[in-house]
């Protein structure tokens, strides 16, 4: 019987990537999006799902198991990029980003354990980001949010281990997706103190998406993972030195380090 697999934001970016990969690899495969009536031509089902909105989740992950009687795999992988100098960031905006970000896979997390539960199996997946690692500048608040994903994660997987369920985190650095359309920017001011620091760096942002990894690269390490027994809590997916700049985190003092991110940055 093929694993029921659930993946929120699963109709563009890595989130489609992993959907077709996992729907040709036989899984039967559920995605999300806040407007479906887009996606007809998806090769798996896309339905109506906003992660800031529970009546949505539970009407939808329940309409999942009543269709499917179970529910193998979820994949928390609808997000939100910001970007901006966290003294400008208008306040209503952070909330929304965590409301997305971290709040939102609660949300799921709580509608699909019952039934994983029930089935005394389950495996959920945290798609975080490898800026969830460390504090990177003008991404301040992007950073905090998927870091704070992914220390959820390692709390809720000793508390989940009594039922047989496991949960992970994978950890994207830069994809070539459309996340940097859909991002939150804080606006250029020319009045602002962060003018020029902020705009050399959203630029590198922007430089760094279009050149970064193919999706596909996200949807193998997905597969890999759901076929692996017994998950580990942290997996990271991406370029070397994107990955390797968490180990230079974490050998180096903090000034070093900090230095070495803001040459990287071109920041003073």
């Amino acid at each position: 019987m093929p694993k029921v697999v659930l993946i929120t934001g699963g109709s563009s970016g890595i989130g489609k990537s992993m959907g077709e990969f996992l729907t040709k690899k036989g899984f039967k495969v559920y995605g999300t999006s806040r407007n479906p009536e887009k996606y007809k031509n998806s090769p798996f089902p896309i339905l109506a799902l906003d992660v800031k909105d529970n009546d949505t989740i539970k009407q939808t992950v329940a309409q999942i198991i009543s269709k499917e009687n179970r529910l193998d795999v979820v994949i928390n992988n609808a997000g939100a990029g910001i970007t901006g100098p966290i003294e400008e960031i208008p306040e209503a905006e952070i909330k929304n980003n965590f409301e997305t970000n971290f709040f939102g896979p609660i949300k799921v997390i709580k509608a699909v354990l019952p039934q994983m539960r029930k089935q005394n199996s389950g495996l959920i997946i945290n798609i975080t980001s490898i800026a969830g690692y460390m504090g990177l500048p003008y991404r301040g608040v992007y950073s905090a949010s998927k870091g704070a994903l992914e220390l959820l994660t390692e709390a809720f997987r000793m508390e989940l281990k009594d039922f047989n369920i496991e949960m992970t985190n994978v950890a994207p650095g830069d994809f070539a997706t459309n996340i940097a359309a859909g991002r939150y920017h804080a606006p250029l001011l020319d009045e602002s103190p962060y003018k020029k620091p902020y705009g050399n760096t959203l630029k590198l942002m922007n430089e760094h998406v279009d050149s970064g990894s193919n999706p596909k690269l996200m949807a193998e390490a997905v597969y890999k993972i759901i076929n692996t027994p017994k998950p580990k809590g942290h997996y990271k997916v991406g370029e070397f030195m994107q990955k390797f700049s968490i180990v230079l985190k974490r050998i180096l003092p903090d000034k070093v380090y900090e230095k070495l991110l803001m040459n990287h940055y071109r920041l003073k």
